[in-house]
């Protein structure tokens, strides 16, 4: 997959201040099984952030909010081939409409997965299709309302004998927790300077 160079960033880039987050590379041979997520931003005004629901049926993680991606598979040079190829089968997001803008540090999960937030703009109208083995729905959420520290909070989660603090946005009725929360704080942090605290460096294993 050829990316196209830093003259992708247009009228969203202009609008905020996303320079801060690193340029495309490829995977590396890391000690971690990898992943990716699109973090797609509408190019408009006030952006919005695409997410989806999880579908119900499934083992892990039914019915929460997350973005469009998943494993690595084995022909996948870079995180952005995993989260391109995710986002086209998941809610049918076409790779054509996606301009990438960087992408934020790899997060470790308590399970041991290095996750890659891929951040690219999207028009602010697209005809997804959701695939429902993956999703039940999927919604556009403005990105400032993540920026809003009364929606933020920490919770502590005690496992296997240790206690970890795991962020939770309570946007409406959707609790957002976990590596999708912290995603969405960390982006909150570099496009609005809005300050949340995770209270705790997510590019290592908690």
């Amino acid at each position: 997959m050829t990316m196209p160079g830093p003259e992708v960033f247009t009228v969203l880039e202009r609008q905020l201040p996303l320079r801060g987050l690193a340029w495309p590379t490829p995977y590396g041979e890391g000690q971690w099984p990898e992943a990716a997520v699109l973090v797609a931003l509408t190019n408009e005004a006030s952006p919005r952030v695409v997410l989806g629901r999880r579908a119900r049926h499934l083992p892990l993680h039914p019915g929460e909010v997350a973005f469009p991606g998943g494993k690595r598979e084995a022909e996948d040079l870079t995180p952005w081939m995993t989260a391109l190829r995710e986002a086209a089968e998941e809610v049918g997001l076409p790779g054509v409409s996606v301009a990438p803008l960087g992408e934020l540090a790899p997060l470790l999960t308590r399970t041991g997965f290095q996750v890659h937030p891929c951040v690219a703009q999207v028009p602010p109208v697209m005809d997804l299709v959701v695939d429902p083995g993956e999703f039940d729905s999927v919604f556009l959420q403005p990105l400032e309302s993540f920026a809003d520290a009364q929606t933020f909070r920490l919770e502590a989660m005690h496992s296997q004998g240790r206690t970890r603090m795991v962020p939770h946005y309570q946007i409406g009725a959707d609790n957002i927790w976990g590596v999708t929360a912290a995603v969405l704080a960390q982006l909150a942090n570099v496009a609005y300077d809005a300050g949340l605290d995770l209270q705790r460096d997510w590019t290592v294993k908690p």
